[in-house]
């Protein structure tokens, strides 16, 4: 009887909740499209009369967010490509986005970057006009869409327990007093919330749950992760919620992430004339003195070379405050991935903007404690495909339908993806690539007696062969391996750590005229950081606001207020 009062008192709340929501939500709907028409068209008169002749934009680093920036400069502010320029670090442009690898060396993602149909919105009108490398008359968001809708997700195996069985996972697990705390968190406000942790809300039990295993393993959340950024999931995602069993919601692309996101908006940038520095790291910014936050002088380190570029009046500068893979590293089949050494570099260099002016965050909190940022992931290459056929008959899923499957009593908590094949756009027929990722790196293996940090790749693919009960098959398996390469990332949970409301900027900081700040590491009232989405969101936030562009940035659909979605929800819970 008392479940039955407290899926009452939810259903009431949901009702309410819904009922309060519903004006505004058809409100949304019926207006939106006449209001963006009337105001974009305005809009794009404006910015054909404008002359931008001597003034430039320069971008600090060379991610989804500086590469989104600078096709929004092109495409909404008409201003000329030849005079964007993009400072890049590394050697290769795409930041967290990544892929890449030889037949013969085997490939490497660091991680797959998920998508989201229906909560992507600017990420999906912003490649709605870049064209697809394949087929230039269809656009990225076409291309993706399409293979999606093709390649359904509808995972079969999300966890298997340690005598390798399918667990059936369609509860939640819940207690009724955990339903009341989600139910309590997801209406408390953000400022009642700072520096709070998701183990200082709920009890432990909630950490044994079916919906905590798949709901931490899918979007990488530790017990000790900001409150804030999982009350954002719970809200922002609550379409997930109900379908996290199967991971339906999951979007997937037809390669990885760098092919088919970065690669054709890197060939339209640079057709359009955009100039891409590379191996050239941005080491420190100066500022005007005074009041205010005017961007003068940036200070490079062009392949060992210093030299500083001097800030005009009528130039922007829109830096990278902080990524996710800095200080990355790679190991191989019979290496570890080594310790990194090298210290965030936009981290570094977002400690050295916050000792000038006041206003632009605090990086501290995200790169204090290397112990709870960290994960470490594993590529595997294989010649043929014998190891993913004993996976697809375990769990039912072809390679591309099962997304994350997670062995739940992992000591590393380890999970592993299998994408469609190919995943790569020079992998060859005779080859197959699957990545895995654990939580738990400094935590000694069930079977490799060594913590996950110090393993070479085999040794990882050993652990994750006793996991599948394919212990019989290693040798055979070995056989085929091309190679198995452990990326360990230091920083890829930092943007979840426990943190105050002030501690991350404004996308354009109070009294700025020529700067903003881009990354999974600014402030954006309710959306969830650690997406797509989010860079792509900053970026045109930072674009219209320092170009005084007055056309519409897609909002953040209200879901949450949605009365179906709710109810949902609900039912969700108490399953």
């Amino acid at each position: 009887m008392k479940k039955k009062n407290g899926l009452g008192k939810a259903i009431v709340w949901g009702a309410a909740a819904a009922a309060a929501g519903v004006a505004a939500k058809k409100a949304y709907d019926n207006s939106k499209k006449k209001q963006e028409e009337k105001v974009d068209n305005v809009s794009d008169q404006v910015m054909e009369n404008r002359s931008y002749e001597g003034k430039n934009a320069y971008f600090v680093g060379g991610g989804l967010g500086s590469m989104a920036g600078a096709a929004y400069l092109i495409r909404d502010c008409k201003f000329p490509a030849e005079q964007i320029t993009i400072y890049e670090g590394m050697h290769i442009l795409g930041g967290s986005n990544d892929g890449i690898g030889t037949p013969e060396g085997g490939f490497v993602c660091r991680g797959g970057r998920m998508l989201n149909e229906e909560t992507y919105e600017n990420f999906w009108e912003l490649f709605g006009s870049i064209p697809s490398l394949n087929n230039p008359d269809r656009s990225v968001t076409e291309e993706i869409l399409n293979f999606d809708h093709a390649h359904p997700t509808h995972a079969k195996a999300r966890l298997v327990d340690k005598e390798g069985n399918i667990l059936d996972v369609r509860s939640m697990g819940f207690t009724q007093e955990e339903r009341m705390a989600l139910l309590k968190l997801m209406n408390t406000p953000e400022d009642k919330l700072d520096d709070m942790t998701i183990e200082q809300w709920f009890g432990p039990h909630f950490f044994t749950t079916n919906f905590w295993y798949m709901w931490q393993t899918t979007f990488a959340f530790q017990k000790w992760s900001s409150l804030f950024e999982f009350r954002r999931y719970m809200r922002r995602m609550i379409l997930e919620f109900s379908r996290i069993e199967t991971l339906a919601g999951v979007t997937r692309t037809p390669l990885n992430q760098y092919d088919s996101v970065i690669k054709p908006l890197e060939t339209y940038l640079r057709d359009k004339g955009v100039n891409f520095i590379e191996n050239c790291t941005v080491t420190d910014i100066d500022f005007a003195e005074g009041d205010g936050i005017t961007a003068k002088t940036l200070h490079l380190d062009d392949n060992g070379e210093e030299k500083t570029v001097e800030i005009q009046a009528g130039d922007i500068c829109i830096m990278t405050n902080a990524c996710m893979t800095d200080s990355a590293t790679l190991g191989d089949l019979h290496t570890p991935a080594p310790e990194p050494e090298l210290k965030p570099i936009s981290g570094e260099l977002w400690s050295k903007v916050t000792m000038k002016k006041p206003g632009l965050g605090n990086p501290e909190p995200f790169f204090g404690d290397v112990h709870e940022t960290n994960w470490e992931s594993f590529t595997v290459t294989s010649r043929g495909n014998k190891l993913l056929k004993m996976i697809e008959d375990l769990t039912g899923n072809v390679p591309g339908s099962g997304a994350l499957m997670t062995f739940k009593d992992s000591n590393w908590l380890m999970s592993i993806v299998i994408a469609a094949q190919p995943h790569f756009i020079n992998q060859p027929m005779d080859e197959t690539i699957f990545w895995g990722y654990g939580l738990y790196t400094d935590h000694v293996g069930d079977y490799v007696k060594k913590p996950m940090k110090d393993c070479t790749g085999e040794e990882m693919l050993t652990e994750l062969l006793h996991h599948l009960h394919m212990e019989d098959h290693i040798d055979e398996i070995m056989a085929d391996v091309v190679n198995v390469i452990p990326c360990m990332m230091p920083y890829v949970d930092a943007q979840f750590q426990p943190r105050k409301m002030t501690d991350r900027p404004n996308v354009v900081p109070e009294g700025s005229t020529n700067f903003a700040m881009i990354s999974q590491f600014v402030e954006i009232p309710d959306d969830m950081v650690f997406t797509e989405e989010y860079s792509v969101r900053a970026a045109r936030i930072a674009v219209y606001t320092l170009m005084d562009v007055d056309k519409t940035i897609c909002p953040v659909t209200p879901y949450v207020k949605d009365p179906k979605v709710l109810l949902k929800a609900v039912q969700t819970a108490y399953r």
